[in-house]
């Protein structure tokens, strides 16, 4: 009998989160349904459904009352449902595509995100920003974005409306991006090729990669994808760091005694999976339909997640620093953009 009562435990806790998973679910397929609207209407998505499933979560949040019973489920969904995101996401991730970069470029492209999210965090601070938050958007502006942001927050244990506030603007500054760069191609003299790794190198995320290489031609936005995808890759040893910063700075703090690092504390366990699904994606482990679905999932559950997280905020409880980190993401961005530059002039032929 008490086995039996155990047994149920799991079930009837998976029971409780089923209303707020099923909620953020209706709001990425509304925030879907409005992407595709406005693919029919311009012919791209200026907001991407990421973006929309947050704002449409937020509006909800503000504007209704949401049942108390709709909570865990929403947590759920912000954040377990975001860390199996990001395991899945390793299948993207191949050596062989790594591996065609080249060192050179691929050095310089680990050195350009850890420097620009040095850059990005120290213009945070000099703008005011809490260090939290100054961490987030130097995340998201260096690596990919709304990803990265939703990922690392966890690790920095960063409040929901400041992730969800880092996100919007940053989004709103990369979709500025987006919308410019197709227009400095020429007056910044790039081929195609140079144009398509300094979109790689400057865009967050990877439809956005797509949006602004889309008129370039296919080498361009090959170029891209390949140099996004190693500042993709930079999210597990970025992750990886910022705990063992976390941990040694709280035991510091605590004035605890130094003990070695346990790997199982200071690693969460979906970075873990995420360089998992990378080794198996490169020793080819992984059927391209499989690939195909991991694609797929990554999508759908990063999208419910950031819909889970636009309910679990108010927006009249959003940061006051709103038009500092809207300052930041900007002022970021640029310095990545001129560094970026830099890095195609010296290193691309």
């Amino acid at each position: 009998m008490v086995m039996g009562v155990a047994a149920a435990q799991p079930v009837s806790g998976m029971s409780a989160k089923m209303p707020g998973i099923g909620l953020s679910a209706a709001v990425a397929i509304a925030a879907l349904i409005i992407e595709r609207i406005e693919w029919l209407a311009f012919g791209m998505a200026p907001l991407e459904t990421l973006v929309i499933a947050i704002i449409l979560g937020a509006s909800l949040r503000s504007l209704l009352s949401l049942s108390e019973r709709s909570a865990p489920g929403i947590h759920f969904s912000s954040k377990t449902l975001l860390e199996v995101a990001v395991v899945l996401l390793g299948a993207s991730i191949s050596s062989a595509a790594l591996v065609g970069v080249g060192p050179m470029m691929l050095t310089a492209i680990m050195l350009l995100v850890v420097a620009s999210l040095a850059a990005g965090y120290v213009i945070g601070r000099s703008l005011g920003l809490p260090p939290r938050m100054a961490l987030l958007i130097a995340c998201g502006t260096s690596i990919c974005g709304n990803s990265a942001i939703a990922a690392i927050a966890p690790v920095l244990g960063s409040k929901q409306r400041d992730v969800t506030s880092a996100i919007t603007f940053t989004a709103a500054v990369g979709l500025g991006a987006v919308l410019l760069l197709p227009f400095l191609q020429r007056p910044l003299q790039l081929n195609s090729a140079h144009f398509g790794v300094f979109t790689g190198l400057v865009v967050y995320a990877v439809p956005q990669v797509f949006a602004a290489t889309a008129g370039a031609g296919a080498a361009a936005a090959h170029a891209a994808m390949l140099v996004k995808l190693c500042r993709i890759l930079m999210l597990g040893p970025v992750i990886f760091g910022l705990s063992i910063a976390k941990h040694m700075h709280s035991r510091d703090k605590a004035g605890a005694a130094r003990q070695p690092l346990a790997l199982g504390r200071l690693v969460p366990w979906f970075v873990i999976g995420f360089a998992l699904m990378i080794a198996a994606r490169s020793l080819g482990l992984l059927s391209p339909s499989t690939i195909l679905l991991c694609n797929h999932l990554t999508s759908a559950l990063t999208c419910i997640a950031m819909a889970a997280l636009g309910l679990s905020v108010d927006v009249r409880t959003l940061s006051e620093a709103s038009g500092r980190v809207l300052l930041t993401a900007i002022v970021a961005l640029i310095v990545l953009a001129a560094a970026s530059l830099l890095v195609v002039r010296l290193l691309v032929v």
